[in-house]
């Protein structure tokens, strides 16, 4: 298996694909959009790699960190989840706010993903959580008897009329953590304000 590929940028196209010259000898390597800004023709690349085969076709898939191909290799293992779609997440969010969709529940996040409904985001959301350890902050607030701030925040402005659009972005924005009605007056200030 090749798990990594080092060389030079031959061709970005607009398809997500990247020619990667490697000891002459080019290889067709498929990227998260996100990673498309970095791979300028004539710039030194070095990319993780995971080679997918199939019947009719091998394919490789390139990302800048180690994270990332875990994850891509780790939503191969979901139910329903083949390279395009695990591309296309990995396309709209980082590992990280993977996690942090999946910990908040946020599935207005898992929809920002061309091709997934509501119905994939709650399937991906439940086989997800558990593929990448992500802990269900409902049972351990149950068991430790403490509240989760922002996903009650989440829903507080959800239940006030808010855009699911405008409060994804009023998250990003607020702290980590705190008591609920702090957060959800900061959140207030934040969307007045953008109004």
């Amino acid at each position: 298996m090749i798990g990594s590929v080092r060389g030079s940028v031959l061709e970005r196209l607009a398809s997500g694909e990247v020619l990667v010259e490697v000891g002459g000898v080019g290889y067709r390597v498929l990227v998260p959009s996100s990673a498309l800004p970095t791979l300028s023709p004539g710039t030194p690349a070095f990319l993780f790699t995971h080679l997918h085969v199939r019947e009719d076709a091998m394919v490789l898939y390139g990302f800048p960190t180690r994270d990332e191909r875990d994850t891509f290799e780790v939503l191969l293992g979901a139910s329903g989840v083949g390279p395009k779609l695990a591309l296309a997440i990995l396309s709209v969010h980082q590992p990280s706010s993977l996690r942090r969709a999946l910990l908040e529940d946020d599935l207005d996040a898992l929809t920002l993903v061309p091709g997934v409904g509501k119905r994939t985001a709650q399937r991906l959301l439940v086989d997800l959580k558990a593929r990448l350890d992500v802990p269900d902050v409902d049972l351990v607030a149950v068991e430790a008897g403490v509240p989760n701030p922002r996903a009650e925040v989440r829903e507080a402005l959800a239940g006030l009329g808010y855009a699911s659009e405008e409060v994804r972005a009023v998250m990003g924005q607020i702290p980590d953590d705190g008591a609920v009605e702090d957060l959800l007056r900061d959140a207030l200030k934040l969307l007045s304000a953008a109004r």
